[in-house]
């Protein structure tokens, strides 16, 4: 069953990058500019739809196997949220009927799904913590409302990458750039993975962990920084440049720091290939965009994904946190951000609502808010220590 909840996935991956490219054939097609929806279009609902169906069967698949939601770990949280984010952008199509918003949407949730899938995929018993029902309560709750969150963020992207003049210099064109710069290094987090995985790397560091107790931390990249009073008992492998402090997970910093090193060099070379920002080259799919109706869609996204994530990240995860560990708040990192989230987007419908904050402004806002959900599950749960570490 664990064999065929992953081949479910594989599936869902080619058929999402098949529909990316009927998504492109769909707003080359002139006839897209009519009322009627063009036959690229319907064949990349379709895909999309078979996609998200094949997607689901892993879901389920992987639930069986398991004996429990496939939510407990960052392989399985992240391949999920990819999920949510198709089922939230096939929603809002058919309320919107915007093709370009599959066109965007999709070589992100690509790219969600290759990076969830660097991780451990094995089926492990579940940790006490986690053995509740409200592990698929909170956490699937949660992962809806940041995937729709998410669909404001695309929404955005669209809007920027149509309004903002790439023929000169500026802030907006810099932060605009550096949006696509952020997805080029999660791509080369995916191929230095993948890579080292291939040559199946891995060195063991004997270490003391924040509550001084020893343990052993393995890397699967060669170590430029090394775990708190490491010591390397792997012979041959490469001898850590700096040393961590105890309440940073050293080996999963030292992933951040390759994928940041990798993507740069790719994103140097994309840029001297095609000899323009990254921004300039995907704006032309975007010249026939309404963009009242994109900033429409922005809103709305919010709107719906707001009382979602509040509902799943918050009062259901304070629930669970009351009958795990005694208490309803911890200050522990991943709550603490789940609440800088939950402030940031509720400042973003103030500002839309009260302060008018529409187009331009309230896209940047929306682009924000996303960069804030992504820093949660990459840095947060990557690199500092805390009650969530094992998800």
């Amino acid at each position: 069953m664990a064999s065929l909840s992953s081949t479910f996935l594989e599936i869902a991956f080619i058929i999402y990058l098949i529909a990316i490219f009927l998504f492109g054939g769909s707003i080359r097609d002139k006839r897209n500019k009519s009322e009627n929806i063009s036959k690229w279009t319907i064949a990349a609902m379709a895909t999309t739809i078979l996609g998200f169906v094949s997607q689901l069967a892993y879901f389920i698949t992987r639930w069986i196997a398991s004996g429990h939601a496939p939510v407990s770990n960052l392989f399985e949280f992240t391949t999920a949220f990819g999920m949510m984010l198709v089922l939230a952008f096939i929603i809002l199509f058919f309320i919107y009927k915007v093709a370009i918003l599959g066109l965007f949407t999709l070589p992100i949730v690509v790219l969600i799904i290759a990076y969830g899938s660097m991780f451990p995929n094995d089926i492990s018993p579940l940790i006490p913590s986690l053995q509740s029902h409200w592990l698929y309560i909170h956490v699937t709750t949660a992962a809806l409302g940041q995937a729709i969150l998410a669909i404001s963020a695309v929404a955005g992207i669209i809007h920027l990458v149509t309004v903002v003049d790439q023929t000169k210099s500026s802030k907006k064109t810099f932060w605009l750039e550096f949006i696509m710069y952020v997805l080029v290094v999660t791509l080369g987090f995916i191929i230095v993975t993948s890579t080292f995985r291939g040559m199946d790397y891995q060195a063991d560091f004997n270490w003391i962990d924040k509550n001084d107790q020893e343990a052993v931390m393995t890397f699967n990249l060669p170590a430029l920084v090394g775990p708190h009073k490491g010591e390397l008992i792997t012979d041959g492998k490469f001898e850590p440049l700096v040393e961590m402090p105890a309440i940073i997970s050293a080996s999963k910093l030292n992933t951040v720091i390759w994928s940041v090193v990798v993507g740069s060099i790719l994103y140097g070379l994309l840029r001297l290939i095609l000899r323009k920002r990254l921004g300039a080259v995907i704006k032309p799919f975007t010249k026939n965009v309404n963009l009242d109706l994109v900033d429409e869609i922005g809103y709305r996204s919010v709107a719906i994904g707001f009382p979602v994530f509040t509902l799943g990240a918050l009062i259901f995860a304070m629930i669970w946190a009351q009958i795990a560990w005694t208490r309803f708040w911890g200050w522990d990192p991943k709550e603490v951000w789940a609440l800088i989230t939950w402030l940031f987007y509720a400042a973003y419908l103030h500002l839309r609502l009260s302060k008018g904050w529409h187009g331009e402004k309230s896209a940047w806002l929306a682009v924000v808010g996303f960069a804030i959900i992504m820093f949660n599950l990459i840095f947060v749960n990557l690199v500092i220590a805390g009650l969530h570490s094992y998800a």
